[in-house]
């Protein structure tokens, strides 16, 4: 086997080859590590055939769908798993070839509906549900604390003890451990009485995930992060520096229509000399009136310079071919000491 290990943060992600035949699968991907697994991929001299996700990740965003799209393969979950996106779903038993792998699913439900642990070979990709030293939470949407206790205790631990254990998280560096070591020293398996073990998982209170919401919408529907609708965005426009613009501000000729999308309350308490109001809320129902000149030169503004990018984006999309974006916002031209006006 061909084997790399990717940790971004505590999420770790893993890819597998097929030594006779080159043939891959990625498990668990990351937004942020595509480039880096695709390079691996090519290092190794690998084809990737399958994308799995072993669960619906909460606390970052898969790349799963991205993935597949790219390399035109299938991705690959639980029966249960929510994703409209995976097109070849496991069921508990299962077995995935890869080349002359052969992978086998466990459903194992508890820290989500959906979780499902992977083996191959002399190790186990085990999801959320058994992590070193820990459990996976059971707080968070579909979690079970019941269910986690008989995944943990009547599959996952049952597996021979000399089994390496991957888990799809760790947050001290650690690369695997084994069934062996997890049953001697894993201070949440001490709790073998199931009333006790559901007691425990149930006072953990721990803190929500960062980008909770955002990742379970987006792993779960197959829909964009902001990351990801700010990226295409930037792609398809062009910016102006603030240099510039404060050079055509100071002579008095800007030269284009800047647009400030900004809300009324914070464009009437300070923007920049010349710029029309048009709130982002409103562009497209205002557009045709506001701008009757699709051939204009528009450059748009906001606080931050992220809704300014999606707004020049659609600008375009909508005919305005010349929109373009201020690279930087309104903070930073307050805090640069650049003229403001209030009339």
């Amino acid at each position: 086997m061909i084997f790399e290990q990717i940790a971004t943060g505590g999420c770790q992600s893993y890819l597998l080859g097929c030594s006779d035949t080159h043939a891959a699968i990625l498990i668990d991907p990351n937004q942020a590590q595509i480039d880096r697994y695709l390079g691996l991929a090519a290092k190794d001299g690998l084809r990737i055939r399958y994308v799995l996700d072993t669960h619906t990740h909460a606390d970052h965003f898969s790349a799963a769908r991205e993935l597949g799209k790219t390399l035109g393969v299938p991705v690959v979950a639980s029966k249960l798993s929510p994703a409209p996106y995976a097109g070849f779903r496991l069921d508990d038993g299962e077995i995935l070839r890869v080349g002359n792998m052969r992978l086998r699913a466990l459903h194992t439900p508890g820290h989500t509906r959906d979780s499902m642990c992977v083996m191959a070979d002399d190790r186990i990709f085990t999801c959320d549900t058994l992590l070193i030293g820990a459990t996976g939470r059971t707080d968070l949407p579909t979690g079970n604390p019941d269910a986690l206790y008989d995944s943990l205790f009547n599959i996952v631990l049952k597996q021979a003890a000399d089994l390496k254990v991957f888990p799809a998280h760790d947050y001290k560096g650690r690369g695997h451990s084994t069934i062996a070591a997890e049953i001697a020293s894993n201070p949440r398996l001490q709790k073998r009485d199931r009333a006790d073990f559901i007691a425990m998982m149930t006072e953990l209170n721990l803190d929500a995930p960062t980008h909770l919401t955002e990742a379970l919408r987006t792993n779960m529907s197959g829909g964009k992060t902001v990351a990801q609708l700010l990226a295409d965005a930037s792609a398809q426009i062009p910016f102006v520096s603030m240099t510039e613009l404060a050079e055509r501000v100071a002579r008095n000729d800007l030269g284009l229509i800047l647009l400030d999308v900004r809300e009324k309350d914070a464009f009437t308490a300070g923007h920049i000399p010349g710029a029309q109001h048009l709130p982002r809320g409103q562009l497209e129902l205002r557009v045709n009136k506001e701008l009757p000149d699709p051939t204009r030169r528009i450059l748009v503004a906001c606080e931050f310079g992220q809704i300014s990018t999606l707004a020049a984006a659609t600008l375009r999309e909508l005919g305005y071919v010349q929109a373009a974006a201020l690279d930087g916002g309104m903070k930073a031209w307050r805090e640069s000491g650049l003229p403001l006006s209030t009339l």
